[in-house]
């Protein structure tokens, strides 16, 4: 994914000069490629919380139905003592009919003869609704466990994230009220750089002090092995006409960049697997404010890595559901 990055920001430098037309529609597809992946990454995160608060009514939903099924057994337990009763009853007035006419006799084992059926019968199918409950709450003990091993896992997600977090801001400890901020939101963690720290007006070329800042963002990432790592590159809403800014298009060009620039220099840390990278532009489409004041168009410059987990254990689980 980087080599592919790299090589299209490499055929975007040059495409005031020597790029065709349907080189630049593959390099714009390339970059639609990265946007979609980016906001699957957002959808997946949002289908988790989803399927936990599924999983969540639906063992609510269970445990009602085993309360029922407890009540019914108890019913019947309560009908088969009636019957052991009656059965009583019928085995003394059995022996008391002996003595007397066959004809009364034989209407009387009859009689018997039906209720013992009817005991049977009941005997059954209380046998069966017993071993449907053991069923039941076998089902609820695992899917109960599953659902518990599924929230730890997040939870332990989570926990890892905030120490993350930490962690940076304590490595950029420095930078504080330079234009950097660390925080923490929808399970992510952002480390968003205004572009005053990084870059001069126009260029990409980022600068000894921003460039000590990314070098400290890539030393924690190194260690944390598991986080996914997006840099999004993000403009005001001041056009770029022509070739002004030595070749750059218009400020989507201008903000992927950008992000390619901090990817570069993440990627000179060995420890950081290069494919946990991706660089992408949005532009001037995702403003923090408005672009009505140079205070807001300074807050909208800026470059966001967006820290994320990854999922793949999490996925797995929900699959065995």
């Amino acid at each position: 994914m980087i080599k592919k990055v790299s090589l299209l920001v490499l055929v975007a430098a040059l495409a005031t000069s020597c790029v065709s037309k349907k080189v630049y529609n593959e390099l714009e597809s390339k970059f639609a490629a990265l946007k979609k992946e980016q906001r699957q990454l957002s959808d997946e995160n949002h289908d988790l919380e989803k399927t936990k608060n599924k999983l969540e009514v639906d063992l609510k939903a269970n445990q009602d139905e085993l309360a029922r099924i407890k009540a019914e057994r108890d019913k019947l337990q309560n009908e088969l003592a009636t019957a052991s009763t009656n059965l009583k009853t019928l085995t003394a007035s059995y022996t008391a009919l002996e003595k007397n006419s066959d004809e009364a006799l034989q209407a009387n084992m009859q009689k018997n003869r039906e209720l013992l059926a009817q005991l049977d019968a009941k005997e059954k199918a209380l046998l069966a609704e017993q071993e449907r409950l053991n069923k039941l709450q076998a089902d609820l003990k695992e899917r109960s466990q599953r659902v518990t091993d599924l929230e730890n896992l997040i939870s332990s997600k989570e926990e890892s994230m905030r120490k993350l977090k930490e962690t940076l801001s304590k490595a950029l400890n420095s930078f504080e009220g330079k234009g950097l901020t660390v925080e923490q939101k929808n399970g992510k963690v952002y480390v968003s750089m205004e572009n005053k720290l990084l870059f001069q007006t126009g260029s990409w070329a980022v600068g000894t002090e921003g460039k000590r800042a990314v070098v400290e963002v890539g030393k924690v990432l190194a260690q944390n092995p598991d986080i996914s790592v997006l840099i999004e590159g993000h403009t005001d809403n001041d056009k770029i006409l022509g070739s002004i800014g030595g070749g750059i298009e218009n400020n989507w060009d201008l903000s992927t960049k950008r992000a390619t620039a901090i990817v570069n220099i993440l990627a000179e840390n060995k420890g950081i697997n290069k494919q946990n990278l991706t660089a992408a532009g949005r532009g001037e489409f995702a403003p923090l404010m408005s672009n009505d004041s140079p205070e807001g168009k300074a807050k909208n410059r800026r470059i966001e890595i967006i820290l994320t987990p990854k999922l793949d254990e999490i996925s797995k689980m929900l699959n065995d559901l």
